[in-house]
């Protein structure tokens, strides 16, 4: 792991992250030096990305509580080692997530909001449960989103706002969410290095609850808090340069997706030496 932390972000961007967070350049060289010598000493076997950027956002994420984010960082590397369906042959080439990268399950805006977070558009129901496996849609929404973590560091202060456009859900995507499932989502969503802020689920058609129940079933409490359910389009005052799909003006979901896809390509041998390094086959 690289050891040196070198401040990059603006100004602004460490000003809400002192507010907010309680990161001091103080707090993050102790924060990290504790978190750098619990590894070497009590966790040889932790595998974690190489670069140390990955414990500055777990101890943003935890608000700069050393003891937490060792648990957040112990229950991530537990998922990413056991959930191997989603974690491993992170090929982008892969005929599999070729199909789902044109098809555009997840997609980041290019803008954030007013509040300076990423938006994530989760169309739920994009994919076709005949011919495609919720695992392989997990799988490539968790390589986008590695892959969003690794670009841009802001992410790890201001947070992500998830919006899921259920439009032409039907019962057989309800029923590749078994409970176990769900239960496996929900701990990584919890456990990743970023701030979920927001889960709004637009489109929801009526009997979304039954679904959602199963969700809610395995949330934290602050989690629970930040569900919302449209019935049409979003009604979050902060979002801006939304897709036409969802009543905006920005890039459509076209758009999203051949730039997402592009992008996953271009990154074809980062995913291969994360990969690579998080199963112990290079230093």
């Amino acid at each position: 792991m690289k050891q040196s932390y070198v401040c990059c972000l603006s100004e602004p961007c460490y000003e809400h992250a002192e507010k907010y967070l309680g990161e001091t350049s103080i707090a993050r060289s102790e924060g990290l030096a504790a978190l750098v010598q619990w590894m070497e000493e009590e966790q040889p076997s932790l595998r974690m990305h190489k670069d140390i950027r990955y414990l500055v956002y777990f101890l943003r994420t935890t608000k700069y509580d050393v003891n937490k984010a060792k648990q957040k960082i112990v229950k991530y590397c537990k998922i990413r080692s056991t959930r191997i369906e989603w974690f491993q042959n992170r090929d982008p080439y892969l005929p599999e997530i070729q199909e789902l990268l044109d098809i555009g399950v997840f997609l980041p805006l290019k803008d954030k909001d007013i509040c300076n977070r990423q938006v994530v558009i989760i169309r739920t129901a994009a994919h076709n449960p005949k011919y495609h496996a919720q695992d392989n849609v997990f799988k490539v929404d968790k390589m986008i989103l590695d892959l969003l973590l690794y670009l841009d560091e802001t992410i790890s202060i201001y947070g992500i706002v998830a919006v899921f456009d259920m439009k032409n859900v039907t019962l057989n995507h309800a029923l590749q969410l078994p409970p176990s499932l769900v239960k496996r989502t929900v701990e990584s969503w919890e456990n990743y290095p970023c701030r979920p802020q927001l889960l709004e689920f637009v489109n929801a058609p009526i009997h979304v609850n039954i679904v959602l129940n199963v969700f809610r079933s395995f949330m934290s409490t602050k989690m629970k808090s930040r569900v919302k359910v449209s019935r049409r389009g979003t009604h979050v005052g902060t979002l801006v340069n939304l897709p036409p799909e969802l009543g905006g003006t920005g890039d459509s979901y076209h758009d999203l997706t051949v730039y997402w896809k592009r992008k996953m390509q271009e990154h074809a041998c980062w995913f291969a030496e994360a990969q690579s390094h998080e199963m112990g086959q290079s230093s």
